[in-house]
């Protein structure tokens, strides 16, 4: 994939493939027997439909990068580097029955589960045909699938436990599945979400994306122990995955997701990432003095988008097929985001604000609620 100085992490720029970490990604991908199955059955075009969801969501990053540095929006919050996290999990679902809430970092499955990419991106820019009417940058439509996330970390857990509990009462085959940070396992809501599901045998997913750290606090400062057994404590089964290796990630959730529709859940995925970037685009220094550049160079030649580039072009697909993927995603997200922008246009006095503004002498004052 085409790397940008401006706006990829600096590990990613001269990016170079591993033969180490290329075989690996492939080996990994044998050690279970029912996932090396799964693999097995997957033809070219499930694969490069992974592919196209892996570029589209880099680049609608850093879209929203370019953005920031533009002076269109403030900051952002980004996934990269947690790409296959994402889209393996996603991949994993029945998109026309099943639903999710994603957290700010899995932009991916909003569209994924077939929310148009320009609304993600008029969700940054407060629009009012955002699908929040411009109210909140987390977007979400349940009528895809997609229950807003909510911006406290862990309180998901409880939400999506709700939703599967309708689910089970009403004896519908279907499947809810949520994202977790290693730092929301230590929040009381997300204790009492996934012990909720526990007790009830609800058909939820609990999708862990450990990405080492909880906005500036590492791992090793807030989590004692392995956070891999972390499931285990609720008596729930888990499967560990890489989780910049999107086929290890989409195996692993496709088994926790026929597990839970077969009435058998919840389940936990505990895939293991890292945040090539800070908590969001106003805190990069934060990120490079919290760990060491020796873990970002270790995670840069890990990046899940060139590695899956090697591993499909070792199953025989052509690198310009991937090329003309890219190109097609590159414009796709363009599109996308010359939409959004030309949506600020559509409320020019304000109607559709929450708030009034309260002017004295013509100078502003005070806001006043606005009916809605």
């Amino acid at each position: 994939m085409k790397r940008f100085k401006a706006f990829d992490p600096p590990e990613y720029l001269a990016w170079e493939p591993s033969p180490v970490l290329v075989a690996r990604f492939a080996s990994r991908l044998q050690r279970d027997p029912e996932r090396a199955d799964l693999v097995a059955e997957m033809g070219a075009d499930t694969l490069l439909g992974l592919y196209r969801n892996l570029v589209t969501v880099r680049l609608h990053d850093i879209n929203l990068k370019r953005w920031v540095m533009q002076g269109i929006i403030s900051k952002a919050w980004l996934g990269t580097g947690e790409e296959a996290v994402t889209v393996g999990s996603v991949a994993a679902l029945d998109t026309a029955c099943d639903m999710l809430s994603p957290m700010i970092r899995n932009a991916g499955a909003c569209f994924m589960m077939g929310m148009p990419i320009a609304d993600l991106f008029r969700s940054y820019l407060a629009t009012s045909d955002s699908p929040n009417g411009g109210r909140d940058l987390h977007a979400g439509d349940t009528d895809r699938g997609v229950v807003q996330p909510i911006s406290h970390m862990g309180v998901n857990a409880p939400v999506m436990s709700g939703v599967a509990l309708s689910f089970k009462l009403r004896g519908e085959p279907r499947v809810a599945l949520t994202f977790i940070g290693d730092g929301a396992t230590r929040t009381a809501a997300c204790h009492e979400g996934v012990n909720f599901a526990a007790v009830q045998d609800l058909p939820v997913v609990f999708v862990l994306q450990n990405n080492q750290v909880a906005l500036g606090t590492r791992l090793t400062q807030h989590t004692p122990g392995d956070i891999e057994r972390w499931p285990e404590q609720y008596g729930l089964p888990y499967w560990t995955c890489d989780g910049n290796n999107v086929l290890d990630v989409f195996t692993a959730t496709r088994l926790a997701v026929e597990m839970c529709r077969a009435g058998k859940g919840p389940a936990v995925i505990v895939a293991d990432t890292f945040r090539m970037g800070g908590h969001a685009t106003h805190d990069e220094r934060e990120a490079r003095d919290t760990f060491p550049p020796e873990l970002f160079a270790e995670w840069g030649q890990r990046d899940p988008i060139g590695l899956f580039e090697e591993y499909l072009i070792g199953r025989g697909l052509p690198r310009e097929t991937l090329e003309q993927i890219e190109a097609e995603a590159t414009a796709t997200v363009e599109d996308a985001a010359t939409a959004a922008l030309a949506s600020r246009g559509l409320d020019p006095d304000g109607t559709n604000a929450l708030y009034e503004g309260i002017s004295e002498g013509g100078v502003l004052v005070g806001l006043e609620s606005r009916p809605v």
